[in-house]
């Protein structure tokens, strides 16, 4: 029965639903992908970007949209994130989606403004420690990859910040360069600029080990909390009753395109790194990244509704 489904899929354009407004890290990978995934394909991808709602309103348009393959949507940090930070979502993370491939990873850097009278996340704690509440930092929404990267840091180090929740990347970024705020944690590309002509200070890269793009800055893990780990990413799912076999094309489409050169190299100069994977990869990925922040967020008790 298989074999029919994948002679005829695709027959129509193929959307990939992304659950944020354009220009941030996870609209860039999907745009970055979709040019030459529509000449594998041999129909045309639409990136649509349906932002709101924690994602929620992105992903239950991917969960309730017909399961023959046309309708995908990217999987982020946020989604393994809402299943703990609401006590009620309108879909299932592991039962409404079928997971195609894990496409990318993004580490972060955490920045501080130079006002601010730390260079290390080890001075960054004890001057959180020594005057508890009077820093801040700010992040592109409520339950973001930019507010986990700091909730976990406060968790692990015992320290208390103050949360600005900004309603995207840009403002947060904004508030962090005019001083607003003290920390904002972002992609490595949109703070390179500014650590280059000293407006920002490179604190400590979240990814377990240094960036190559940044090779001076320390890991928060090596710098003070041994252990510490963020990564966003971004994997395809599809509706969870799309046929295996369509499944199975879109997936070793989605990773013929990520072996394209210029493909390989748009990622990479945009600090993304490639990381194609079976279905059953990326479901399990999911899930430990389910239970892994879910005991973060449960410990430094965070609740968005």
């Amino acid at each position: 029965m298989g074999a029919p489904v994948a002679q005829t899929f695709p027959t129509k354009a193929v959307r990939i639903i992304v659950p944020f407004a354009p220009g941030g890290s996870t609209d860039i990978v999907a745009r970055m992908l979709a040019p030459k995934l529509s000449e594998h394909l041999g129909q045309t991808v639409i990136v649509d970007n349906r932002g709101g709602g924690a994602t929620m309103i992105g992903m239950d348009m991917v969960a309730k949209a017909p399961p023959d393959g046309h309708t995908l949507g990217v999987a982020t940090l946020t989604f393994a994130l809402n299943p703990t930070l609401f006590s009620k979502l309108p879909y299932n993370p592991e039962r409404d989606f079928a997971p195609v491939s894990l496409v990318s990873t993004v580490p972060f850097v955490t920045a501080i403004h130079p006002s601010v009278p730390a260079r290390s996340v080890k001075q960054l704690v004890a001057l959180a420690k020594a005057k508890p509440g009077s820093l801040n930092f700010s992040s592109s929404g409520n339950g973001s990859a930019s507010q986990m990267a700091v909730e976990l840091m406060k968790h692990m180090s015992g320290t208390d910040m103050v949360h600005v929740a900004y309603t995207g990347g840009g403002p947060a970024l904004l508030a962090l360069l005019s001083g607003q705020v003290s920390m904002f944690t972002m992609s490595i590309p949109a703070g390179l600029q500014y650590f280059k002509s000293g407006k920002l200070i490179a604190l400590g890269v979240t990814s377990a080990k240094r960036d190559p793009i940044l090779p001076d800055v320390p890991s928060i893990a090596e710098s003070g909390l041994p252990g510490y780990e963020l990564i966003e990413y971004q994997g395809i799912v599809a509706p969870a009753a799309t046929p295996r076999a369509t499944i199975n094309r879109l997936r070793d489409d989605i990773v013929k395109t990520l072996n394209v050169p210029e493909v390989k190299e748009r990622f990479t100069s945009s600090g993304t790194y490639i990381a194609g994977s079976t279905p059953e990869e990326l479901a399990d990925y999911i899930k430990k990244q389910i239970a892994a922040w879910g005991k973060v967020i449960k410990a430094a008790g965070i609740r968005l509704d």
